[in-house]
């Protein structure tokens, strides 16, 4: 490896600085046009009954984020996407109030506006159905940290890197 082998940080290190949990998590919505997929969520106990991303989930040990954006596509709505074709819209660190390791996350959001495959649900037990909106009509109950990423796009000038909830 050029400028010598990586390193990491030693366990006396980690055990004095690892109070902090940073959950990463890769977003991904299917974008046709001047509409864009959601799915509505049922069953997880959180935001049950709220439209979201198209696909979205975290981001699994030794999987990069954007392996995690198209793994969750084809996981969720059995869609095929590029990785080339992933168009980046913002990394969001985002928090709740509760200040629990556990709600801190970076979210990353993706737009993808080409894919191989028939949009349909994979995981009925996450999510109750799917349904394409006007990018300017969107529902009323969308997760509000995916409202803020997806118009933030939809209207230019979202920055490359957001903040929600703090």
């Amino acid at each position: 490896m050029p400028g010598g082998e990586r390193q990491t940080y030693s366990e006396a290190y980690a055990a004095e600085h690892g109070t902090f949990a940073l959950i990463p998590a890769a977003y991904v919505f299917l974008v046709d046009g001047d509409r864009v997929l959601l799915q509505l969520r049922a069953g997880t106990g959180y935001y049950d009954g709220w439209w979201a991303a198209s696909a979205a989930g975290h981001v699994d040990p030794g999987e990069t984020l954007v392996a995690g954006a198209v793994r969750e596509t084809l996981e969720e709505i059995g869609v095929d996407v590029d990785p080339s074709e992933l168009e980046p819209i913002t990394a969001m660190h985002r928090t709740a109030p509760t200040g629990r390791p556990v709600d801190q996350r970076l979210d990353v959001f993706f737009a993808a506006r080409s894919w191989r495959g028939i949009p349909t649900l994979q995981e009925p037990d996450k999510a109750s159905a799917l349904e394409w909106f006007a990018l300017d009509d969107l529902p009323e109950r969308l997760v509000h940290h995916e409202r803020f990423a997806l118009e933030g796009w939809r209207d230019g000038g979202l920055p490359a890197v957001t903040a929600f909830g703090f």
